[in-house]
């Protein structure tokens, strides 16, 4: 072999050593041998369709509308709320003088998921309100169950994070009461369609 032959092979040799990382590199990086992409699993790329579709509805849904300390908000003619940091305050077209749900006394636990209902029953129509409380993540909706169906309402809630609001909705009253409970439970959602707080 001559010099010259002797340089071509040890280049050559160099050469296809040098190759080797490469593509172990190039494997490494979720190329097959051939140079095609491994595709994700079919579960995995689910589960991340799913999550992103989660997180696209949660930015998209409503939250509570956000009022002042002492702002009043008409529910139905006659009938306001306001809320404190000490609790929610309300009329009715019955009874003017205001009425009062304490948050601060003792009587509800905020750190456990909970809701409240009055109803108030004036010219063939029922007015419901109270407190929702103590729920994971951010609260969206209220849905009310009656003997006519359901019923969709508001939420309330004060700055900052209070860790409860106030909940409200108008229905009209039976035509005939039969005696069996008109209003039945109330469930309050969070932002991901799931449940915040609930009555039954």
């Amino acid at each position: 072999m001559t010099r010259m032959q002797k340089y071509v092979a040890a280049a050559a040799v160099a050469a296809a050593l040098a190759g080797v990382p490469s593509v172990s590199y190039a494997v490494s990086q979720g190329k097959t041998a051939h140079g095609t992409t491994i595709e994700q699993s079919t579960p995995f790329r689910a589960k991340a369709k799913a999550a992103a579709a989660a997180h696209a509805v949660a930015r998209k849904a409503p939250t509570a509308r956000v009022v002042a300390s002492g702002e009043h908000v008409t529910a139905a003619p006659g009938f306001e709320l306001w809320l404190t940091a000490d609790g929610k305050h309300w009329t009715t077209p019955g009874d003017p003088e205001p009425q009062f749900r304490s948050v601060v006394d003792g009587n509800i636990d905020l750190g456990t998921p909970g809701v409240s209902r009055q109803s108030e029953s004036t010219g063939g129509r029922y007015t419901l309100s109270g407190l929702y409380y103590g729920g994971k993540g951010t609260a969206s909706r209220v849905e009310i169950e009656t003997g006519a169906g359901t019923v969709h309402g508001k939420l309330l809630t004060l700055a900052g994070k209070p860790g409860w609001g106030v909940w409200y909705a108008t229905t009209a009253a039976p035509a005939k009461n039969d005696g069996f409970d008109f209003i039945g439970a109330v469930t309050v959602y969070d932002t991901r369609g799931k449940v915040y707080a609930q009555l039954k």
